[in-house]
């Protein structure tokens, strides 16, 4: 009996032992083959190219929106249409719908107190004016809804792009709403003085540039974070979280740059101090605090708008050369390229502020200063595309 059990036990380590060292054996083997690679989905990156190449299109579109906005200002014709549809104006076909376009026109205070003289030719060049910007800016409510509800449904975007997409097209609702808000401002009976001049308010003006700015910066970050994903760069010089910090505080200063701009066109501040680098005689002129209370010399006295917008030009220009001069061969391809791109275009872009201020304004250069802001801009959020997942390893 005991004989028997102990036989029954031998064979049953035996068994064990084997077992143990073919586990032993297969996991030996299971270490030697290779991981699987990670599947790919090519049909989401598909997608992904797709709608970055939708977004990088709205943003061009949104890019033309700023230059014929600034055309529109500049040749002084966004209070031509008196009347404001959400799907649209009906644009006059023949001379009788023309001249009831001229006589709606000639009740506001444009015409009875600064355009009196003007002919109906006049009226039909500066009505088409605004009448295409108006139109552009349908036209990208358009673009960008269309494709939209088919992405959507399509499955194209994930959780946070349906989140953007959101954003971004309450963004372009407001955004004109705020123009008409904004045309609606020039079209108040509110100028007593015979002195005034009847223009749209500067506050609602650099408003709706900044919400075009705003826009075109989601569009266009968004458009590089699918099309051109940012590289993870580790570098183990400290320099390197200086150089990301000060590149996203460039961005903001181009920003608040462009919004001062704003209020230089709103009160046609480019014409009071024609000279660079002085403002007449001095350095500071004598009227730049001349309206009470003082804090209303920021925003409306023209002298005080205009030093403030030459001073962020400069603060900018040097925030940028300090940073282009901190960044070299530090690095990787791509954003070295973006800080020369910033860089070449601020210098640029200061060229053109100076020499659209000596030569009065001419519409043309004025309007290329405008649109080098957007492409500085543009510049700066590459920038910061390409330096966000810079990181800093201690040696």
């Amino acid at each position: 009996m005991l004989r028997s059990i102990y036989q029954r036990a031998n064979a049953l380590k035996t068994v064990i032992q084997r077992r143990s060292l073919q586990h032993t054996v297969l996991e030996a083997q299971l270490k030697h083959i290779p991981p699987r690679p990670p599947q790919v989905n090519h049909l989401s990156k598909s997608n992904d190219k797709t709608v970055g190449k939708w977004f990088l299109g709205c943003s061009g579109m949104v890019f033309v929106a700023v230059g014929l906005g600034g055309v529109t200002r500049l040749t002084e014709s966004g209070l031509s249409m008196v009347s404001w549809k959400l799907l649209g104006e009906h644009m006059p076909r023949n001379q009788e719908e023309w001249i009831k376009e001229f006589e709606k026109y000639q009740q506001y205070p444009e015409f009875k107190l600064k355009n009196a003289s003007i002919t109906l030719e006049d009226f039909k060049f500066i009505y088409m004016m605004e009448y295409i910007h108006r139109m552009w800016g349908r036209a990208i409510g358009a673009f960008f809804l269309v494709p939209a509800a088919y992405f959507w449904r399509k499955g194209y975007f994930c959780a946070r792009t349906k989140k953007v997409v959101l954003l971004l097209g309450t963004l372009i609702g407001l955004q004109g709403l705020m123009g008409w808000y904004m045309v609606k401002s020039g079209l108040e009976d509110r100028f007593d003085n015979p002195n005034d001049v009847p223009r749209v308010s500067q506050y609602r003006l650099a408003s709706h540039l900044a919400a075009a700015f705003v826009l075109y910066a989601l569009f266009l970050s968004n458009a590089m974070s699918k099309l051109i994903p940012s590289d993870i760069y580790v570098s183990t010089a400290k320099r390197v979280l200086n150089i990301k910090k000060l590149a996203h505080v460039t961005k903001g200063m181009v920003f608040l740059t462009a919004i001062s701009g704003a209020f230089v066109a709103g009160l046609d501040a480019g014409l009071v101090y024609n000279s660079f680098p002085k403002m007449g005689d001095t350095w500071i002129p004598n009227d730049l605090l001349q309206f009470k209370p003082i804090h209303k010399n920021i925003t409306e006295n023209p002298t005080t708008v205009q030093f403030n917008h030459r001073i962020l030009g400069i603060t900018t220009v040097s925030f940028i050369t300090a940073l282009w001069l901190m960044s070299r061969k530090k690095l990787p391809k791509r954003a070295s390229w973006a800080i020369n791109a910033v860089t070449i275009m601020a210098w640029t872009q200061a060229t053109l502020g100076v020499t659209t201020l000596l030569t009065y304004v001419p519409v043309p250069l004025a309007t290329a200063h405008q649109s080098g802001s957007l492409i500085l801009l543009s510049f700066a959020v590459w920038l910061s595309h390409e330096v966000r997942l810079l990181k800093y390893i201690p040696k």
